[in-house]
């Protein structure tokens, strides 16, 4: 009997002949491999899964179920005309080149190539007075967002406009800047949601808004297209000096403006001492796959105890990053010269045209529409009704991919957005549909 105790406590074995119980390895193993890492809990916060995939996932859905439909993408804000010749051009001499001793490049400086912050500081900012060593050269905005993130670190207050581009906030949660998600608010606690309606002019009343540190801004506005009037900038970078605020600036969509608004933060006086601008090739130039944007951060913006801003932004980026693609910056070079230059201005008009019809489709349906003038996005209104259905319904009955505008925050609940990134022929198509269905 006492035998068969201590078998039946042989290293917590409960039966059998003591030979098949676990060997100790066996049982370092077992234990070893238990988990010890704890998830991040501001991933956690997060709450549905990032709004393009989830679009993608229903248009694959919505495929399956009608496999010989025509769908039409006027959702994700992906270009779809070719880039100008003169552009690849460049960049495949210069690729093929890598292939010879004479013409190999390895690592770049992380900052980007010399020849390219010259070309932007003087094409894009030319009587601002940026520096070419102000400007940080990246694969994208989007990439910059999570940088200057990094950046600020956990402890900083944010505002965002409402609605906005969810990159802002989701990065915002995932470097534990917010609190939890209040499902009667639909809103991230610790957030300051600056609502961008049609009644205000699509511009916050900051007086109704409690001081944060930092402001993020886009204009032309993703998703509702609107572009900031200068005398709106103008009270934004007052209300930072007078907080002590920094403003993250977005003018990935600043090619698009064809009237007298800014399109850099920068020219407005004073701006560049409260102010970094983040930018882009993507909309600007079709390098949505080739992936080049930048920053600027200027030598006169500082923290509260007078340290330059740049200086910690110059670190992050040697730290975290080895640089954009040595191809993608002779592309960009070759998009800021003249006939490169002249050759994406032609491209643009494209998508502003398309733009063009898409407003004229819903206005002619009596809907509520706006941006599509200074944007290639048009933000289009059906109240009463919420903006998922909106999405599913006009998908269901025309096959058309839009994008429900309570993905960018609950400002824009009732709205979706209605992108201009097609071919002419589809946008056509798109239109002969809408018509049919809503008319």
């Amino acid at each position: 009997m006492l035998t068969k105790v201590v078998m039946s406590n042989f290293h917590g074995w409960k039966g059998g002949h003591p030979c098949n119980a676990p060997s100790h390895h066996d049982r370092i193993a077992r234990i070893a491999g238990q988990k010890k890492v704890t998830r991040n809990v501001n991933m956690e916060k997060l709450r549905n899964g990032y709004l393009f995939p989830e679009i993608g996932t229903r248009q694959m859905a919505h495929m399956e179920k009608y496999p010989y439909a025509e769908v039409i993408s006027l959702g994700v804000g992906d270009t779809t005309e070719p880039i100008p010749s003169v552009i690849t051009k460049a960049m495949a001499e210069y690729a093929l080149a890598l292939s010879t001793r004479e013409g190999y490049r390895g690592y770049g400086a992380e900052q980007g190539d010399k020849r390219l912050r010259e070309a932007i500081a003087e094409k894009m900012y030319g009587n601002m007075g940026i520096q070419a060593s102000e400007v940080f050269i990246s694969d994208g905005a989007q990439c910059d967002i999570a940088r200057l993130q990094m950046l600020f670190g956990s402890s900083m207050t944010i505002a965002v406009q409402d609605p906005t581009f969810p990159g802002y906030v989701d990065m915002s949660i995932i470097m534990g800047q917010t609190g939890e998600y209040d499902d009667k608010s639909n809103k991230y606690k610790g957030i300051e949601y600056l609502r961008c309606e049609p009644r205000n002019h699509f511009f916050p009343d900051f007086s109704k808004v409690p001081r944060t540190d930092i402001i993020f801004f886009c204009s032309p506005n993703n998703p509702t297209g609107q572009a900031a009037s200068r005398e709106q900038l103008k009270e934004l970078v007052e209300v930072a000096k007078v907080n002590g605020s920094i403003i993250v600036y977005d003018s990935a969509y600043s090619s698009y403006i064809s009237d007298d608004s800014p399109r850099s933060i920068y020219e407005i006086p004073g701006a560049k001492e409260v102010a970094i601008e983040i930018s882009s090739f993507s909309k600007f130039a079709g390098f949505t796959g080739v992936r080049l944007g930048w920053a600027v951060v200027p030598s006169e913006l500082s923290y509260s105890s007078g340290f330059p801003v740049l200086r910690d932004f110059d670190r992050i980026v040697c730290t975290s990053f080895n640089g954009a693609s040595s191809v993608s910056q002779i592309g960009g070079l070759a998009c800021l010269s003249d006939e490169g230059y002249e050759a994406i201005k032609d491209v643009i008009g494209v998508y502003k045209e398309n733009a063009k019809i898409i407003v004229d489709t819903f206005t002619s349906l009596g809907k509520e529409v706006y941006g599509g003038v200074n944007s290639p996005y048009a933000w289009v209104h059906f109240p009463g009704h919420k903006s998922w259905d909106v999405f599913t319904e006009i998908l269901e009955e025309t096959h058309i991919i839009t994008v429900p505008g309570c993905g960018f925050g609950p400002g824009g609940e009732g709205f979706i957005r209605v992108g201009a990134f097609n071919s002419r022929e589809r946008i056509l198509e798109a239109s002969r549909r809408l018509r049919s269905f809503f008319g």
